[in-house]
């Protein structure tokens, strides 16, 4: 008995016979990773929406209640010149979010363009391409940034979009790369060929949606690449620092001694929201990882799911160590075995 997974997962009974489909959304939609993911990075997709307005106070207004803990006037406490940090907290997840995401656009277009021409097409075209995406790929990223923002002081979040996303898109390219090259070898693509159509319709039409998940991952990396290195950056001091984010924050509470002055409330809260913010990022990660790779995949199906699939086509499996230990057949399939099935 053979369980494949392609775009759905098929439990077949026999050749011929019709077979009980997983769809791609129904998975999306069953993943413990994907669901939790989605609810985090919605509570700070809406924060960065609205911080701003629901703020209590002005992140930047000073007053006389110098590192107060957190109490019923100030949630999260108050900075050295008596800044509420709750308000500081709420306004800086706009920037912080948005050049992550600023970032993960431009960084994924400059990959998909650089990878998949650099695997479709051949000659010293598509070596050159590979080139370029290995220098880069070779580069040390922190560095390079401090190189490159120190030309610009106090450059803006968009100038540090920029910069992000130049040295940070060739991971997502090669990968890329990679996956095209198996892609054009196979038939659907030589088809397209003899049937006369276009290089770009044939990457657009017959590559690029085969290689979606890839491209969904690719710009998730690229978002968590953009907001630790744009979060450590502004906290060296090589971002505008007249901009609230979480950086900032972390800034102004390492230039102020927060740490030695046991003032927790002031640090504590703009690390934990970009640590949070990040694993909701690498759980979506980790769900697109569950449904394109068969273990993993396999791994998620529980085994009430995969009884009542069975149930449905009279068969009746025998589970070992989970799904997970299936060994892999082939490219987007592995074998179960299943009782009463050969």
């Amino acid at each position: 008995m053979t369980m494949q997974l392609g775009s759905a997962v098929e439990i077949e009974r026999t050749a011929g016979e019709p077979a009980t489909k997983i769809r791609p959304w129904q998975w999306m939609r069953r993943s413990k990773w994907v669901t939790a993911g989605l609810i985090l990075l919605g509570v700070f997709v809406v924060i960065a929406i609205f911080g701003s307005t629901i703020a209590p106070q002005d992140p930047s207004a000073i007053t006389s209640a110098s590192l107060a803990p957190p109490s019923a006037a100030h949630w999260l406490g108050t900075t050295q010149d008596g800044q509420d940090v709750f308000s500081q907290l709420l306004v800086g997840a706009q920037s912080t979010l948005l050049i992550g995401l600023v970032t993960g656009v431009i960084a994924t277009v400059l990959s998909v363009i650089v990878g998949v021409s650099a695997g479709y097409f051949a000659g010293s075209g598509g070596e050159a391409l590979s080139l370029l995406s290995n220098i880069f790929l070779v580069i040390p990223g922190l560095p390079l940034l401090i190189v490159l923002t120190s030309y610009v002081p106090h450059a803006s979040w968009w100038v540090l979009a920029l910069v992000l996303s130049v040295t940070g898109w060739a991971w997502g390219a090669r990968v890329l790369r990679a996956q095209t090259l198996a892609f054009r070898q196979q038939d659907f693509v030589q088809a397209a060929k003899a049937a006369g159509e276009s290089n770009w319709r044939i990457i657009l039409f017959e590559i690029l949606p085969n290689e979606a998940a890839i491209v969904a991952t690719s710009f998730l990396f690229t978002i968590v690449y953009a907001i630790s290195f744009y979060v450590a950056l502004v906290f060296l001091g090589f971002g505008d620092i007249n901009t609230w984010s979480w950086g900032t924050m972390l800034y102004f509470a390492e230039n102020n001694q927060a740490i030695t002055s046991g003032a927790w409330w002031w640090y504590v809260p703009p690390g934990l929201a970009v640590a949070l913010l990040i694993l909701s990022l690498v759980m979506l990660n980790f769900g697109i990882d569950e449904f394109i790779n068969p273990r993993l995949k396999a791994a998620g199906l529980s085994r009430k799911q995969l009884r009542e699939a069975s149930k449905q086509q009279g068969i009746t499996p025998v589970l070992g160590n989970r799904a997970a230990s299936m060994p892999l057949t082939g490219t987007g399939d592995f074998t179960a075995t299943l009782g009463g099935s050969s």
